[in-house]
Protein backbone atom coordinates (compact mmCIF):
# COMPACT_ATOMS: atom_id res chain seq x y z
CA UNK A 1 0.00 0.00 0.00
CA UNK A 2 3.37 2.38 0.38
CA UNK A 3 3.27 2.82 -3.17
CA UNK A 4 3.32 6.44 -4.32
CA UNK A 5 4.64 8.80 -6.76
CA UNK A 6 7.62 10.54 -5.84
CA UNK A 7 8.43 14.60 -5.35
CA UNK A 8 4.85 15.01 -4.49
CA UNK A 9 3.83 18.36 -4.53
CA UNK A 10 3.01 19.90 -0.91
CA UNK A 11 -0.40 18.88 0.72
CA UNK A 12 -1.68 21.09 3.62
CA UNK A 13 -4.54 19.82 5.60
CA UNK A 14 -7.48 22.31 6.86
CA UNK A 15 -7.21 24.25 9.94
CA UNK A 16 -8.62 23.02 13.16
CA UNK A 17 -11.94 25.12 14.09
CA UNK A 18 -13.20 26.12 17.69
CA UNK A 19 -14.70 22.36 18.99
CA UNK A 20 -12.85 20.40 16.11
CA UNK A 21 -12.78 16.78 17.19
CA UNK A 22 -8.83 15.47 18.21
CA UNK A 23 -8.42 12.10 17.85
CA UNK A 24 -5.53 10.58 19.83
CA UNK A 25 -3.67 7.19 18.91
CA UNK A 26 -1.07 5.65 19.93
CA UNK A 27 1.49 3.99 16.83
CA UNK A 28 3.67 2.68 18.90
CA UNK A 29 4.13 1.96 22.60
CA UNK A 30 1.59 2.07 25.38
CA UNK A 31 1.38 5.10 27.75
CA UNK A 32 0.07 5.28 31.26
CA UNK A 33 -3.54 5.95 31.57
CA UNK A 34 -3.39 8.98 33.72
CA UNK A 35 -0.68 10.71 31.55
CA UNK A 36 -3.59 10.11 28.79
CA UNK A 37 -5.93 11.84 31.02
CA UNK A 38 -4.41 14.74 31.80
CA UNK A 39 -2.98 15.45 28.15
CA UNK A 40 -6.87 15.01 26.82
CA UNK A 41 -7.96 17.34 29.46
CA UNK A 42 -5.56 20.08 28.54
CA UNK A 43 -7.13 19.42 24.85
CA UNK A 44 -10.71 20.09 26.20
CA UNK A 45 -9.47 23.07 28.24
CA UNK A 46 -8.19 24.77 24.69
CA UNK A 47 -11.66 24.33 23.37
CA UNK A 48 -11.11 20.90 21.18
CA UNK A 49 -13.10 17.76 21.79
CA UNK A 50 -10.43 14.49 22.26
CA UNK A 51 -11.54 11.71 20.59
CA UNK A 52 -10.00 8.43 21.84
CA UNK A 53 -8.74 6.03 19.00
CA UNK A 54 -10.24 2.60 19.84
CA UNK A 55 -6.99 0.77 21.42
CA UNK A 56 -5.40 3.84 22.71
CA UNK A 57 -4.86 2.19 25.72
CA UNK A 58 -3.98 -0.93 24.92
CA UNK A 59 -1.00 -2.98 26.46
CA UNK A 60 0.31 -5.93 23.81
CA UNK A 61 2.64 -8.05 24.79
CA UNK A 62 5.90 -6.69 25.26
CA UNK A 63 6.49 -2.78 24.94
CA UNK A 64 4.03 -1.89 22.34
CA UNK A 65 0.23 -0.39 22.33
CA UNK A 66 -1.68 -2.79 20.25
CA UNK A 67 -0.81 -5.83 17.78
CA UNK A 68 -0.01 -4.09 14.11
CA UNK A 69 -2.99 -4.55 13.10
CA UNK A 70 -4.77 -2.88 15.86
CA UNK A 71 -2.32 0.39 15.59
CA UNK A 72 -3.00 0.70 12.16
CA UNK A 73 -6.27 0.31 12.31
CA UNK A 74 -6.43 3.54 15.10
CA UNK A 75 -4.26 5.27 12.46
CA UNK A 76 -6.24 4.66 9.32
CA UNK A 77 -9.81 5.58 10.91
CA UNK A 78 -8.50 8.61 12.58
CA UNK A 79 -7.41 9.45 9.05
CA UNK A 80 -10.64 8.57 7.36
CA UNK A 81 -12.98 9.52 9.78
CA UNK A 82 -14.41 13.05 8.30
CA UNK A 83 -15.37 13.79 11.66
CA UNK A 84 -11.74 14.03 13.30
CA UNK A 85 -10.06 17.16 12.33
CA UNK A 86 -6.52 16.80 13.65
CA UNK A 87 -4.56 13.59 15.17
CA UNK A 88 -2.52 13.81 17.98
CA UNK A 89 -0.24 11.03 18.93
CA UNK A 90 -0.25 9.84 22.67
CA UNK A 91 3.70 9.09 22.73
CA UNK A 92 6.45 7.71 20.89
CA UNK A 93 8.43 5.03 22.37
CA UNK A 94 8.68 2.06 20.00
CA UNK A 95 6.96 0.04 17.28
CA UNK A 96 6.23 2.56 14.27
CA UNK A 97 8.22 1.17 11.95
CA UNK A 98 6.04 -2.03 12.04
CA UNK A 99 3.67 0.08 10.37
CA UNK A 100 5.41 1.19 7.46
CA UNK A 101 4.71 -1.22 4.73
CA UNK A 102 0.73 -1.46 5.52
CA UNK A 103 -0.13 2.37 5.39
CA UNK A 104 -2.31 3.21 3.37
CA UNK A 105 -1.32 6.15 1.72
CA UNK A 106 -3.85 6.31 -0.98
CA UNK A 107 -6.41 6.95 2.13
CA UNK A 108 -4.56 9.30 4.05
CA UNK A 109 -3.35 11.55 0.89
CA UNK A 110 -7.71 11.96 -0.14
CA UNK A 111 -7.99 12.83 3.74
CA UNK A 112 -4.94 15.05 4.64
CA UNK A 113 -5.27 16.18 8.33
CA UNK A 114 -3.41 17.75 10.88
CA UNK A 115 -1.20 15.29 12.80
CA UNK A 116 1.13 15.65 15.74
CA UNK A 117 4.36 13.08 17.28
CA UNK A 118 7.85 13.25 17.38
CA UNK A 119 10.63 10.70 18.55
CA UNK A 120 9.55 7.38 17.25
CA UNK A 121 7.07 8.98 15.15
CA UNK A 122 9.44 10.69 12.96
CA UNK A 123 9.61 7.61 10.70
CA UNK A 124 5.86 7.78 9.80
CA UNK A 125 5.97 11.70 9.47
CA UNK A 126 8.78 11.71 7.07
CA UNK A 127 6.70 8.68 5.08
CA UNK A 128 3.90 10.55 4.75
CA UNK A 129 5.53 13.51 3.81
CA UNK A 130 7.98 12.12 0.90
CA UNK A 131 5.17 9.72 -0.01
CA UNK A 132 1.91 12.06 -0.17
CA UNK A 133 3.48 15.44 0.57
CA UNK A 134 1.34 15.53 3.60
CA UNK A 135 2.80 18.53 5.69
CA UNK A 136 2.83 17.12 9.33
CA UNK A 137 3.85 18.81 12.82
CA UNK A 138 6.95 17.78 15.08
CA UNK A 139 5.21 19.17 18.62
CA UNK A 140 3.78 17.86 21.70
CA UNK A 141 1.96 14.63 22.24
CA UNK A 142 -0.69 13.94 24.54
CA UNK A 143 0.73 12.14 27.52
CA UNK A 144 4.48 13.07 26.88
CA UNK A 145 3.72 17.08 26.87
CA UNK A 146 -0.17 18.43 26.92
CA UNK A 147 -0.29 16.42 30.09
CA UNK A 148 2.52 19.18 32.05
CA UNK A 149 1.57 22.70 32.87
CA UNK A 150 4.89 23.76 31.06
CA UNK A 151 4.73 20.97 28.01
CA UNK A 152 3.40 22.63 25.50
CA UNK A 153 4.47 26.14 23.40
CA UNK A 154 1.24 27.72 22.91
CA UNK A 155 2.43 30.05 20.48
CA UNK A 156 3.84 27.61 17.71
CA UNK A 157 0.98 25.44 18.40
CA UNK A 158 -1.85 27.76 17.76
CA UNK A 159 0.08 29.25 14.74
CA UNK A 160 0.40 25.57 13.25
CA UNK A 161 -3.30 24.81 13.99
CA UNK A 162 -4.88 28.41 12.64
CA UNK A 163 -2.68 28.70 10.10
CA UNK A 164 -0.94 32.04 11.81
CA UNK A 165 2.64 32.95 10.64
CA UNK A 166 5.59 33.08 13.59
CA UNK A 167 8.95 32.41 14.10
CA UNK A 168 11.10 31.08 16.61
CA UNK A 169 14.35 32.45 18.41
CA UNK A 170 16.62 32.61 21.60
CA UNK A 171 13.40 32.04 23.88
CA UNK A 172 13.11 29.06 22.67
CA UNK A 173 16.47 28.28 23.21
CA UNK A 174 17.69 28.31 19.63
CA UNK A 175 21.55 29.50 19.51
CA UNK A 176 23.64 29.70 16.57
CA UNK A 177 26.98 27.36 15.81
CA UNK A 178 27.88 28.80 12.62
CA UNK A 179 26.22 31.95 11.52
CA UNK A 180 24.79 32.07 8.08
CA UNK A 181 21.48 32.48 6.35
CA UNK A 182 19.98 29.42 4.79
CA UNK A 183 16.24 28.60 3.51
CA UNK A 184 14.24 25.71 2.24
CA UNK A 185 11.71 23.06 3.18
CA UNK A 186 11.61 22.43 6.83
CA UNK A 187 12.07 18.96 7.82
CA UNK A 188 13.61 16.45 10.11
CA UNK A 189 12.61 14.89 13.55
CA UNK A 190 14.81 12.64 15.83
CA UNK A 191 17.98 12.07 14.93
CA UNK A 192 18.22 7.51 16.00
CA UNK A 193 14.77 7.45 13.93
CA UNK A 194 16.41 9.35 10.72
CA UNK A 195 19.19 6.60 11.07
CA UNK A 196 17.23 3.79 11.72
CA UNK A 197 15.41 4.04 8.33
CA UNK A 198 18.84 4.42 6.45
CA UNK A 199 19.13 1.17 4.12
CA UNK A 200 15.35 0.75 3.95
CA UNK A 201 12.89 1.80 1.26
CA UNK A 202 11.88 4.12 4.01
CA UNK A 203 15.04 6.15 4.29
CA UNK A 204 14.38 10.22 4.40
CA UNK A 205 14.47 12.69 2.13
CA UNK A 206 16.88 15.20 2.93
CA UNK A 207 17.88 16.85 -0.42
CA UNK A 208 17.11 20.52 -0.67
CA UNK A 209 15.87 20.56 2.96
CA UNK A 210 16.38 22.45 6.24
CA UNK A 211 16.99 20.05 8.21
CA UNK A 212 16.45 20.03 11.79
CA UNK A 213 17.50 16.72 14.23
CA UNK A 214 16.84 15.95 17.99
CA UNK A 215 17.56 13.42 20.05
CA UNK A 216 17.70 12.51 23.79
CA UNK A 217 20.06 10.78 26.10
CA UNK A 218 22.84 9.41 23.38
CA UNK A 219 26.43 10.61 24.22
CA UNK A 220 28.08 12.65 21.79
CA UNK A 221 30.13 9.41 20.10
CA UNK A 222 26.78 8.56 19.68
CA UNK A 223 25.61 11.40 18.33
CA UNK A 224 29.62 11.69 15.93
CA UNK A 225 28.27 8.14 14.69
CA UNK A 226 25.20 8.81 13.38
CA UNK A 227 26.05 12.04 12.18
CA UNK A 228 28.51 10.04 10.17
CA UNK A 229 26.28 7.86 9.06
CA UNK A 230 24.42 10.32 7.39
CA UNK A 231 27.38 11.69 5.58
CA UNK A 232 28.50 8.51 4.10
CA UNK A 233 25.09 7.82 3.24
CA UNK A 234 25.10 11.25 0.97
CA UNK A 235 21.44 12.24 3.21
CA UNK A 236 23.29 15.83 4.02
CA UNK A 237 24.11 16.66 0.71
CA UNK A 238 22.27 19.47 -0.79
CA UNK A 239 21.05 20.02 2.62
CA UNK A 240 20.88 24.05 3.44
CA UNK A 241 20.90 24.02 6.71
CA UNK A 242 21.03 22.54 9.77
CA UNK A 243 19.39 22.72 13.30
CA UNK A 244 19.89 20.96 16.20
CA UNK A 245 17.34 20.28 19.09
CA UNK A 246 18.10 20.54 23.02
CA UNK A 247 19.57 17.38 22.90
CA UNK A 248 18.80 16.56 26.39
CA UNK A 249 20.93 14.48 28.62
CA UNK A 250 23.12 14.09 25.19
CA UNK A 251 26.12 14.63 27.39
CA UNK A 252 29.03 12.41 28.92
CA UNK A 253 29.67 12.53 32.59
CA UNK A 254 33.07 14.26 33.64
CA UNK A 255 33.33 15.29 29.84
CA UNK A 256 33.67 19.03 28.86
CA UNK A 257 30.09 20.27 28.71
CA UNK A 258 30.65 22.04 25.24
CA UNK A 259 31.69 18.35 24.02
CA UNK A 260 28.67 17.92 22.10
CA UNK A 261 28.95 21.61 20.20
CA UNK A 262 32.57 21.07 20.08
CA UNK A 263 31.84 17.92 17.80
CA UNK A 264 29.17 19.44 15.72
CA UNK A 265 31.40 21.77 14.44
CA UNK A 266 34.31 18.98 13.77
CA UNK A 267 31.72 16.24 12.22
CA UNK A 268 30.33 19.21 9.92
CA UNK A 269 33.30 21.77 9.41
CA UNK A 270 32.37 20.65 5.44
CA UNK A 271 29.21 21.67 5.68
CA UNK A 272 29.07 25.50 4.47
CA UNK A 273 25.67 26.11 5.49
CA UNK A 274 24.49 27.93 8.85
CA UNK A 275 24.08 25.36 12.07
CA UNK A 276 22.08 25.95 15.07
CA UNK A 277 21.39 24.13 18.37
CA UNK A 278 19.38 24.40 21.34
CA UNK A 279 15.97 24.48 20.10
CA UNK A 280 13.57 23.14 22.05
CA UNK A 281 11.01 20.74 19.97
CA UNK A 282 10.64 17.04 19.98
CA UNK A 283 12.38 15.43 23.56
CA UNK A 284 12.78 18.97 25.30
CA UNK A 285 12.55 20.13 29.21
CA UNK A 286 9.82 22.25 28.74
CA UNK A 287 7.38 24.16 26.30
CA UNK A 288 7.84 21.83 23.08
CA UNK A 289 7.84 23.89 19.82
CA UNK A 290 5.94 23.22 17.22
CA UNK A 291 7.59 22.85 13.81
CA UNK A 292 5.64 22.28 10.84
CA UNK A 293 7.57 19.73 8.36
CA UNK A 294 7.05 20.31 4.44
CA UNK A 295 6.90 24.19 4.44
CA UNK A 296 9.37 26.62 3.45
CA UNK A 297 11.32 28.31 6.26
CA UNK A 298 14.00 29.96 6.64
CA UNK A 299 17.14 30.24 9.24
CA UNK A 300 18.71 33.42 10.02
CA UNK A 301 22.03 32.93 12.79
CA UNK A 302 24.08 36.68 12.60
CA UNK A 303 25.86 37.67 15.14
CA UNK A 304 26.01 41.10 15.25
CA UNK A 305 27.57 43.78 17.51
CA UNK A 306 29.00 40.35 19.33
CA UNK A 307 25.10 39.80 20.10
CA UNK A 308 23.45 36.00 18.69
CA UNK A 309 20.76 36.93 16.96
CA UNK A 310 19.10 33.81 15.93
CA UNK A 311 15.99 33.49 13.76
CA UNK A 312 13.81 30.41 12.28
CA UNK A 313 11.07 31.80 10.35
CA UNK A 314 8.21 30.06 8.69
CA UNK A 315 7.53 31.36 5.41
CA UNK A 316 3.56 30.36 5.10
CA UNK A 317 0.89 29.14 6.74
CA UNK A 318 1.10 25.10 7.69
CA UNK A 319 -2.47 24.89 6.86
CA UNK A 320 -5.23 25.73 4.33
CA UNK A 321 -8.64 28.25 5.32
Amino acid sequence: MTSSCSNPSMVKPPRLQPGSRIAVIAPASSAKSERIELGMEALRKLGYEAVEGRHLRGRSPQYFSGTVQERLEDLHHAFGDASIAAIICSRGGYGSNYLLENIDLSLISKNPKPWFGYSDMTVLQNLLLDRTGLVSFHGPMVAADFCREDGVHRPSFDAAVAGGATSVGSAEGLRALRPGHASGTLYGGCLSMIVSALGTPFAAETEGKLLFLEDIGVKPYQVDRMLRQLILAGKLDGVSGIIFGEMLDCASPGADPDLLEAMILRVLDWFEGPIAIGLRSGHVSRDNVTLPFGIQAELKLSVDAGEDKPMLRFLEPAVRN
